[in-house]
């Protein structure tokens, strides 16, 4: 969480010396920094624009405002584009990134809400920014913790958004977690300025919106923001100390392999308190699958699976007792990409290995699976004598290039494998690197002189 805002009322502007604090207790942040600010026109994020650029500009930084049209309404490019009249005249850099291609009929917040953070995190990378700003306030966080008591979420849900969170090559950070939507919009009055209300916000079609026309009725039996924000708190600091003992778990327990497998020491598995264990599996799987969190319920089968000395598939992931240790390899049912790279080109495949082609080839190359046919063909041709020894689920995932139906290579994987159909090195490199990486930072928690907040 951000600096708890307990002083002014919801009709005072946040200071410059409220925010920097705010910033301040976000650490992590370098000298003259480089940010981006995810910018609605909306009057939350037009209050965080306004304030870092104050910010930066008193650091020797830079600002970057990204707008992201969705294109779910006709007049959304004509609103990108007023936002960005209000940034030229605040003489900041602005940029609208567009989210082209069909839309879903069903789930389509969090379809925009995936689209516009691959969009923002892309645009990040691209100006080699590391630190993209949300304006995510107090009263969003309060909504959250509700949405997921509602679905019944545990101590992780309740926990609510993170002050920061590392996503890729971007940390994404919240510095107004601690503010009030009533004071970010106090914040825009004082500067003169306007903002674009979201008609979606007022849909009863989205739950947010329901949630929000409830909460005077809730506010009055106890449950209002403070008290919501304080669950998030509690359960805020319960899970950063859960995911430093995971963290220590897996320090201790598992191998990374550089083919995009993981194995576990089941003796400290056991060991573990259950829930810790659970979590580290749960990590793994992660890592090594790349699906998002698995059901509890399945989890706890796998576990108990493996205690009893079997195992399972979970998550795109095969799970077994293998030489004394715990297996976690990708499914080989579960691969199913296949991607054309130009020579020379570079691609992140089945969501774990950055593979790099080489330009030797004279024409775009399929990156698939090896598959069991790919190493039949792979073993008849002989090669690296360390290759027949991985497991086969390990063998069959690993990722080849290929013509048609032609294999042609498969490429150097942390110095090994690599075999072209010459014989020899055909150049290409392909780096084990997770969306969701095994030493992933813990939940972070913000602390100021009153405790933890």
């Amino acid at each position: 969480m951000a600096v708890a805002d307990t002083g002014p009322g919801d009709d005072a502007p946040v200071t410059p010396g409220e925010f920097a604090r705010a910033m301040a207790a976000l650490d992590g942040i370098e000298p003259a920094p480089a940010v981006a600010v995810g910018l609605s026109g909306g009057g939350d994020s037009l209050a965080l624009v306004l304030l870092l650029r104050h910010w930066v500009a008193e650091r020797g930084g830079s600002l970057l405002a990204l707008t992201v049209d969705h294109g779910l309404r006709a007049e959304s490019a004509e609103e990108a584009a007023a936002v960005g009249q209000v940034m030229a005249r605040l003489n900041i850099p602005h940029r609208v990134l567009r989210w082209e291609g069909a839309k879903p009929a069903a789930g389509l917040q969090a379809a925009a809400r995936t689209a516009r953070h691959r969009l923002l995190a892309d645009a990040c990378v691209e100006a080699g920014i590391l630190h993209l700003a949300l304006a995510h306030h107090r009263d969003d966080q309060a909504e959250t913790v509700l949405l997921r008591l509602a679905r019944g979420s545990g101590t992780d849900g309740l926990a609510g958004m993170a002050a920061v969170r590392a996503d890729g090559a971007v940390r994404v950070i919240r510095p107004l977690l601690g503010f009030s939507h009533g004071r970010l919009l106090a914040t825009c009055r004082a500067a003169g300025l306007e903002w674009v209300e979201d008609p979606s916000n007022r849909n009863p079609r989205f739950a947010r919106a329901r949630l929000r026309a409830a909460c005077d009725l809730l506010g009055g039996e106890g449950l209002d923001g403070d008290r919501l924000c304080e669950v998030a708190r509690r359960a805020g600091r319960a899970r950063a100390a859960l995911e430093r003992a995971t963290a220590d778990l897996l320090a201790q327990a598992a191998t990374i392999h550089p083919e995009g497998w993981v194995t576990l020491d089941p003796a400290s598995l056991s060991a573990a308190p259950e829930e810790i264990a659970l979590r580290a599996l749960a990590q793994a799987l992660a890592t090594v699958g790349g699906a998002g969190p698995v059901r509890d319920e399945a989890l706890e089968r796998l576990l108990g699976s493996l205690a009893d000395g079997q195992g399972g598939t979970l998550g795109g992931c095969v799970v077994r007792l293998r030489r004394g240790s715990v297996m976690v390899a990708r499914e080989p049912a579960a691969v199913m990409e296949r991607l054309t790279v130009p020579p020379g080109g570079r691609v992140l495949w089945d969501g774990r290995f950055d593979l790099r082609v080489s330009g030797r080839w004279t024409r775009p190359v399929e990156v698939a699976a090896l598959g069991g046919a790919g190493w039949r063909e792979r073993a008849g041709r002989g090669g690296h004598s360390g290759l027949p020894d991985l497991p086969v689920p390990v063998r069959e995932t690993l990722p080849s290039l290929w013509l048609g139906t032609e294999m042609l290579a498969i490429p150097t994987i942390g110095g090994a494998y690599g075999f072209g159909v010459d014989g020899k090195d055909p150049g290409d490199r392909a780096n084990f690197r997770p969306i969701s990486p095994l030493g992933r930072p813990a939940f972070t928690v913000v602390s100021d002189r009153r405790g933890i907040i």
